[in-house]
């Protein structure tokens, strides 16, 4: 008897050993792979909550973990640039933009007359937005001409959901069930959080808004509500006079009731530009730097999102009303 419990301890340790282990570059990709992953290790992060994958600089304990994964989840080039030589031919690496740019991925699989009318109307609005640049300082991150922001579109989520599914069953193929399962059920839930945070969402539209940074592309595109423009300042310093002064005046041209800001700005940064006008502000967190991974954490984001746009526009604390 004792052997029998130690070849089954020895055959349990083994399989766990033999686990692949997920690393996300970002949270958001992490809160995705959690729930492909369910009932195996859960994925880890690479970059600490609160950091920017646009300019993070590589530790030697991150070089370990991205030489260690099985499996390692990124954006690409275009955003996590620091990883670009580390990964580069590397089998462990999942770049999602270039996969998804290059997989049979394609809109039209997806509600496509709903979403070329998101698209149009997206387009047609970006020729009329504003875009101001702090003069002080330099640009702190370059996209190459494509966002990188892809999680922030439910249709790309459910398009990384099964890139991640699919890797999986190739590099687990014992757990096929298991993967597959995972995926309906994200795709499930996926459908369900969408149809909600549309509803939501379609009560502030045509209220007109600002962002600090050009991150929401996908999102607005997707859910209808683009923003009247973007300012690009650095969270870390107050912008210089004339991007205030400039800001201001876009500010009261446009009627915007709301300026969103994201969690890494500070306090000051956020009142110099708000100062002597009487735009709202709010707060949208890209990054979900404070959602705890889980099977279901990437629609808890999703509805974060929703809530904060729809109080900040609807000057209400209940986004619901």
């Amino acid at each position: 008897m004792k052997a029998l419990l130690t070849l089954c301890l020895l055959l349990s340790l083994s399989t766990q050993a033999r686990a692949v282990e997920v690393l996300a570059s970002i949270k958001p990709l992490q809160l995705i792979a959690s729930a492909i992953t369910q009932g195996g290790p859960a994925p880890q992060l690479l970059l600490p909550p609160g950091s920017s994958p646009h300019d993070y600089a590589l530790r030697p304990s991150d070089v370990r973990k991205v030489k260690q994964a099985d499996l390692v989840l990124w954006v690409g080039p275009e955003l996590e640039i620091f990883l670009t030589r580390l990964l580069e031919n590397e089998a462990n690496s999942l770049a999602l933009l270039p996969a998804l740019n290059t997989s049979a991925f394609d809109m039209a699989e997806h509600d496509h007359e709903d979403d070329h009318h998101h698209h149009e109307t997206s387009a047609a609005h970006n020729t009329d937005k504003i875009e101001i640049t702090n003069p002080d300082e330099a640009e702190s991150h370059d996209h190459s001409g494509q966002d990188a922001h892809i999680w922030l579109d439910p249709h790309r989520a459910n398009a990384i959901a099964e890139l991640l599914a699919a890797r999986l069953i190739l590099l687990d193929p014992r757990n096929i069930d298991r993967y597959q399962e995972n995926l309906a059920a994200f795709q499930a839930e996926l459908k369900k959080a969408d149809a909600s945070v549309a509803a939501q969402l379609a009560k502030a539209k045509g209220i007109g808004y600002f962002v600090f940074h050009d991150a929401y592309g996908y999102w607005e595109s997707h859910y209808q509500l683009p923003s009247l423009g973007h300012f690009t300042v650095n969270p870390a310093r107050a912008p210089g006079a004339k991007t205030v002064a400039s800001i201001h005046q876009a500010l009261k041209q446009s009627q915007a009731v709301c300026v969103f800001a994201e969690p890494q700005f500070q306090p000051a940064v956020v009142n110099a530009v708000l100062r002597n006008t009487k735009a709202r502000s709010a707060v949208l967190d890209p990054l979900a730097t404070d959602i705890t991974p889980s099977p279901n954490s990437y629609f808890v984001f999703m509805q974060q999102l929703a809530d904060a746009m729809t109080a900040c526009l609807l000057g209400s604390e209940d986004p619901a009303r």
